[in-house]
């Protein structure tokens, strides 16, 4: 929840110069709905994808304040953030309730970006790969493994999201390659290997290059970094350089 229509314009516009033709990785910016519109027709025409934060599983209704997937396949998103740690805290979402946004999200052409990740709590008690197997496993009920193709899953540890703490990159590629079992597990290997799973724990230049090289981390859900463009940028370019 930052930044108004234009600020969001003003920020996704100086991505695009930079990024906007480069086909090396993939870009995607996820605003917050009231600038989705806006930032639309910034993104049209380049590379760089446009998703949203949050989503609800019906198309339309008496749900006052939400937004449907309908409404943001109108601006030709492509994405959609579900089951951020935010919302599982602080609207208490749960894995049954975010598994039927997930299928309403790949019914309507929408690519679900699927967080998971442990508490402190959680992770001192030892319990970080169980959340995440539970998480997976509610998350993903019910979608079959050639819907699976179209999702991709997102772990962020809890602990570190805008504590300044971060995984080191062989504590993250730990919890990467254990998503990656329990995908395979959940579809099968062939299908778990081609989920691109990202790292959403605090990344930002000068710790992303280090965190993208590890052999299960194949991108970033990026937080506070995003709202720099050169911040942003940096973490693109070292992708980038990582991909060639």
């Amino acid at each position: 929840m930052n930044l108004n229509a234009a600020d969001g314009v003003e920020l996704v516009s100086d991505i695009v110069s930079h990024a906007g033709k480069q086909s090396t990785v993939n870009v995607c910016v996820c605003p917050p709905f009231t600038s989705i519109e806006s930032v639309s027709k910034v993104v049209e025409g380049s590379n760089v994808n446009l998703g949203a934060q949050n989503m609800h599983n019906e198309a339309s209704g008496a749900y006052t304040g939400e937004v449907s997937a309908v409404m943001l396949r109108h601006f030709f998103a492509t994405h959609v953030i579900l089951g951020h740690s935010e919302r599982r805290e602080y609207f208490e979402e749960s894995d049954e309730f975010i598994n039927l946004k997930l299928k309403t999200a790949l019914e309507s052409n929408l690519k679900p970006i699927l967080c998971v990740g442990e508490t402190l709590e959680q992770r001192e008690a030892g319990e970080t790969f169980d959340v995440i197997k539970t998480q997976i496993q509610g998350g993903l009920a019910g979608i079959l493994p050639n819907q699976a193709e179209g999702l991709v899953v997102a772990y962020e540890p809890v602990w570190a999201i805008g504590t300044g703490k971060t995984a080191t990159p062989e504590m993250a590629q730990e919890v990467h390659a254990e998503i990656r079992k329990y995908l395979a597990e959940q579809f099968n290997p062939e299908t778990a290997n081609r989920i691109r799973i990202l790292y959403g724990g605090s990344m930002k230049p000068d710790n992303a290059k280090d965190l993208l090289g590890q052999e299960d981390i194949d991108g970033g859900l990026i937080g506070g970094a995003s709202l720099k463009a050169a911040a942003f940028n940096e973490i693109i370019d070292h992708a980038i350089e990582l991909a060639g």
